[in-house]
């Protein structure tokens, strides 16, 4: 390029790089997007299995003293 004079290959050029500048920022934003609402979900299902692991935990303890109480009765 000579000078500031533009040719209308340079401003074709910078059009499409405008443009493909344009597509990324929006795909950024998308993206950033995506990974905050899949953070979110991950965090959600953390707990969610946290709760569930209390849980059949908390029925194995019971379970095990039903089996326990069973055994002594037979016993009798």
């Amino acid at each position: 390029m000579s000078g500031s004079t533009k040719t209308p290959v340079d401003s074709l050029d910078l059009d499409h790089l405008e443009q493909q500048i344009d597509a990324l920022v929006k795909q950024i934003d998308t993206l950033s997007s995506e990974n905050d609402t899949l953070r979110k979900q991950h965090q959600g299902l953390l707990v969610e299995r946290a709760r569930l692991i209390e849980k059949t935990e908390t029925a194995r303890s019971r379970v095990e003293a039903m089996i326990s109480r069973l055994k002594v009765m037979e016993r009798d």
